[in-house]
């Protein structure tokens, strides 16, 4: 293929905004691209043109990103356009590797190590100034000292500039002060630096040292900033740094999708880029690819009715107009809206809708469960326990660190040494067969499913880089360093099972089918968004969350925390506009789910009789101030019964029994099979699997 053909091909299937984009190389340009308009897309072949064009030399063109897998996804689709010499990185790992190579030089001697985890020298800090923490207060702490460095503030002047801000576990401004203090005295002490410190000190060799700074910029002529909207201010700073006073520089992001600013991000950057670069030109991508009309219609009227109330009340805050999406794909089915009586139901009536789904022959790997804080997850994970379904909790154990992924890549590694490169798909499976994969999923669950799902995932992977690369081109050496660089990035291939993820997390993914849960009020939006500003961003998160589904959108809530509690919650205020009829008007509602709770009556402490307010507490009948009534040797007995039958089955300990669950039996000590079937966490199906076994512990241990 010629050059210009070349050339020619990487414009073609972008639409004129894309176009616009892809060919606009110089100058500032800022592109303002609505959820699902194929961003990724029109800036990735706009350096692909670039490069191929002779404007750019791929060395010296440096893209930034937020996430070490946006940053992977965007060196693979640049590779594959013919554009591999690019440097794609986050900001952090663009930082760091500069530091690393100008440190001895600018300051002298080795690099400080780096600290992985703020946790034990913020608890020393906190040790050191006799003052009490748990594990939550330091997480808070760490998260407050993270906001004042990315926001360049020194811990002397923390206190007057976080005026007005939540305190962080409770600590007046002073006291966290003299936390950040110590914490920072430690790290000189003991010659470490923590990810802020590497843009802070970048940043300061780079304002000192013009060598390095020249050194820096006859290396990157052009750049490319994906989710302009999250920048903080130190990452801003840095930026400028790398430009200098030139405007080589184009953005991309969207301010309905800035949900991150308890970290320090802004969307005042990118509101603002006209008014630093003028005439800067500006390109909107509103064509939404990725959803059908129903969900984009719900996206757009969440945010079109908070324009509308602060049109109507002269709400003056950082609200800016938002993008109004046109949805490109065939209409699907509209959004389902769900109220449930408690926690329990919605969780037993999210997964009842996910296996119809199954049914239908949408994909497992194609679900996701959205909520808002990460301890919502326990009951969407027994539920779907329950019913059968594997999940994944993204956020747990990462892909690569898997034992038998360690072990695939081990033997494709040899297998890529020894053998040719005839029908690479083939060889993939020829070699995971030996540790486990078959062309049918195992009908089992649990570890075994879990395995074949891993080792399913790199075969998939195998053949998308087959079809995209072409046969020709693809060998089992380019699989190999395409993994490796995939597991230092983290980059994960698509794992089989329904994903649990909060909204923040859930940011640059997508799913056929998306159930947003818990949408009541004091979850969305958090109870402790309590000005215009928060709940502004409370309703751009759910926004992100409605944004990540393609086909089937589901939202519900319910009216208790738990079975047979006082249905004291409402729906959520962002509901209003999207509902079929206006808040209020329960003919409009989907039915409500029916209890799981045996009894209607308001469950309370067996012990001190106050209300029971959790599940947990509801499953072994007393709150967890009362003291246990069990003996030791009956639950550690029941411990042992239920590690062998997991281990027997192949499944989780969890899905056999709950500790909850265990702890229930042990202090009810039932001896008949009704008497344990009243028990909470215990159904008929369990009942009849393992009642006989449980009453013949209860009874050896009388």
């Amino acid at each position: 293929m010629s050059e210009l053909l070349l050339e020619d091909s990487i414009l073609e299937g972008l639409d004129d905004e894309q176009r616009t984009v892809a060919s606009t190389l110089s100058g500032p340009l800022c592109v303002l691209a609505g959820a699902g308009t194929g961003k990724t897309r029109a800036i990735t072949h706009r350096i692909a043109y670039g490069v191929h064009t002779g404007v750019y030399k791929p060395q010296q063109v440096l893209a930034v990103t937020f996430t070490a897998r946006a940053a992977a996804e965007m060196r693979t689709r640049l590779r594959d356009l013919g554009a591999g010499g690019v440097q794609a990185r986050t900001f952090h790992a663009a930082a760091l590797r500069q530091l690393q190579y100008f440190w001895p030089q600018a300051v002298g001697g080795p690099l400080p190590a780096l600290v992985d985890h703020k946790a034990q020298l913020i608890a020393e800090s906190a040790r050191r100034l006799r003052l009490s923490t748990d594990r939550a207060a330091i997480r808070d702490v760490a998260a407050e000292i993270e906001w004042a460095k990315v926001s360049m503030l020194t811990p002397d002047a923390y206190t007057a500039a976080a005026a007005g801000r939540a305190e962080p576990a409770g600590m007046d401004l002073i006291t966290v002060s003299r936390i950040f203090s110590t914490y920072e005295d430690l790290k000189i002490d003991r010659n470490l630096i923590d990810f802020e410190d590497v843009l802070l000190t970048t940043v300061a060799i780079l304002e000192e040292d013009e060598k390095v700074a020249a050194t820096v910029r006859a290396q990157y002529r052009h750049f490319v900033v994906d989710e302009y909207q999250d920048v903080s201010p130190l990452q801003q700073r840095l930026l400028d740094m790398w430009l200098g006073e030139r405007r080589e520089l184009c953005v991309v992001g969207d301010a309905s999708q800035t949900i991150y600013s308890f970290t320090g991000a802004t969307s005042r950057h990118l509101l603002d880029f006209t008014k630093r670069y003028e005439g800067a030109q500006v390109v909107r991508l509103v064509r939404d690819y990725r959803s059908t009309p129903q969900v984009v219609r719900a996206a757009n009227t969440l945010l079109a009715a908070r324009s509308s109330e602060a049109d109507r009340r002269a709400v003056n805050t950082t609200w800016s107009a938002p993008l109004e999406l046109v949805a490109q794909r065939p209409a699907g089915p509209e959004p389902v809206f769900t109220e449930c009586s408690d926690d329990e139901a919605e969780a037993a009536e999210c997964a009842r809708r996910i296996g119809v789904l199954l049914d239908q022959g949408v994909k497992a790997s194609e679900i996701a469960i959205l909520y808002r804080t990460n301890g919502q997850s326990e009951a969407y994970e027994q539920a779907l326990a329950n019913a059968g379904i594997g999940y994944q909790l993204r956020g747990g154990e990462r892909f690569f660190q898997r034992r038998e992924v360690r072990d695939a890549l081990l033997q494709l590694r040899a297998a890529a040494r020894t053998q040719g490169d005839d029908d690479v798909p083939q060889q993939v499976r020829d070699v995971l067969a030996s540790l486990g994969y078959t062309s049918v999923a195992p009908q089992n669950s649990g570890a075994v499913r879990e395995k074949w799902e891993s080792l399913a995932a790199l075969v998939g992977l195998a053949d998308e880089l087959n079809r995209v690369r072409g046969a020709e081109s693809f060998t089992l050496q380019t699989f190999v360093a395409e993994l490796e660089e995939r597991a230092a990035a983290q980059h994960a291939p698509t794992v089989q099972g329904v994903t649990l993820a909060s909204l923040h997390s859930a940011k640059g993914l997508e799913w056929d089918a998306v159930f947003l849960v818990g949408l009541s009020e004091g979850l969305m939006p958090i109870s402790f968004a309590d000005t215009q500003e928060a709940v502004d961003e409370e309703r751009r998160l759910l926004y992100v969350g409605i944004t990540r589904a393609r086909v089937h959108l589901a939202l519900s809530w319910s009216t208790s925390r738990s079975p047979g509690g006082r249905a004291s919650r409402k729906p959520s205020r962002f509901l209003d506009a999207l509902r079929p009829a206006t808040a209020g008007q329960a003919s409009f509602r989907q039915p409500r789910a029916k209890s799981t709770r045996k009894s209607s009556a308001p469950a309370v402490c067996r012990v001190c009789k106050r209300p029971l307010l959790t599940g947990a507490e509801r499953k072994i009948g007393r709150c967890t101030e009362c003291p246990a009534s069990y003996e030791e040797e009956t639950f550690e007995a029941l411990r042992a019964w239920r590690r062998e039958e997991a281990r027997e089955k192949e499944v989780p300990a969890f899905v056999v029994f709950t500790d909850a669950t265990l702890i229930a039996i042990a202090e009810a000590r039932p001896q008949t099979l009704d008497e344990l079937g009243e028990l909470a966490g215990i159904g008929s199906s369990k009942l009849e699997r393992y009642g006989e076994a449980v009453l013949e512990i209860i009874s050896d241990a009388s």
